[in-house]
């Protein structure tokens, strides 16, 4: 009986000390993830016709305008809207200021912020139930955020050393919408795209992006925007016949850019190509 209960005593013990010791660790993951230093992404302001979009930009390591450096466009998502100039790294910021990315691939990214009131994309969005319901009419006029950030991206192609047959696009969520409504209207712009738990307009998309390869991501228990819309814009463009690859993750909710920015060749993949 006493040695019963000693073991019972000690596995109690054993479990709390593991928990403590489990409760330690995510605190101080928790805290690295907040003390991350963004400030090697500058920030700057894009202002047009009295409106103002905020972005962070990092440049390369030992920047050298003699030569030329990829050029990468994130959009993020709705929740990540505002005017702080901050927020829109929380998803993506760390991934290109890792060491080993920033010295394997060195390149020139930009994270604007969307305004509150506005939307990447011209997307409609019904938030009465989940799934979310998306109205995608790509007739529709493209939003001030939208043009705001192309004329962004080409000014700073124009006035920093950017290769332009290497601009890459993506985004999540809101971004991923946005994603493929940008290289939509813009298919001479960029070379690659790939958009994360988004959607598109299936029926106005076209071959106009023939020359894009896509890389779509998304989980397929999305409880915010329906994986369908994903498989949906893969049976458009295979449709096309035009270079589309695929990850769909099982179990995944809405938060599949954690899957997406932890494959092994998310940023390899996308550099390889060029226009």
């Amino acid at each position: 009986m006493f040695n019963n209960y000693s073991v019972a005593w000690s596995n109690k013990l054993t479990t709390a000390i593991m928990r403590k010791i489990f409760t330690a660790c995510m605190l101080l993951l928790c805290f690295a993830a907040s003390a991350q230093d963004f400030s090697l992404f500058e920030k700057k302001e894009y202002n047009e016709s009295g409106k103002m979009l905020p972005y962070r930009i990092l440049y390369p390591e030992q920047y050298d305008k003699s030569k030329k450096y990829p050029l990468v466009l994130f959009l993020h998502g709705a929740g990540e809207r505002g005017s702080d100039n901050a927020i829109q790294l929380a998803h993506g910021g760390s991934l290109f200021l890792a060491d080993s990315n920033r010295k394997k691939f060195p390149c020139i990214v930009i994270f604007p912020q969307c305004p509150t009131d506005s939307s990447w994309g011209s997307v409609k969005v019904d938030r009465s139930k989940t799934p979310y319901t998306f109205s995608l009419d790509y007739t529709r006029p493209q939003t001030w955020a939208m043009t705001a950030v192309i004329d962004l991206t080409r000014q700073i192609a124009s006035t920093e050393s950017v290769d332009k047959s290497r601009m890459y696009i993506s985004g999540l969520s809101m971004g991923g919408f946005g994603t493929f409504e940008a290289v939509y209207r813009y298919p001479k712009l960029f070379a690659v795209a790939m958009p994360i738990c988004g959607g598109a307009d299936t029926v106005h998309y076209d071959k106009r992006v023939k020359k894009i390869p896509f890389w779509i991501f998304h989980g397929d228990a999305d409880a915010v925007v329906n994986v369908e819309n994903s498989r949906a814009m893969v049976r458009r463009l295979q449709s096309l016949h035009i270079s589309v690859k695929y990850s769909e993750y099982p179990g995944v909710n809405h938060n599949s850019w954690d899957n997406a920015f932890a494959e092994p060749t998310y940023l390899s993949w996308m550099f390889s190509h060029k226009k």
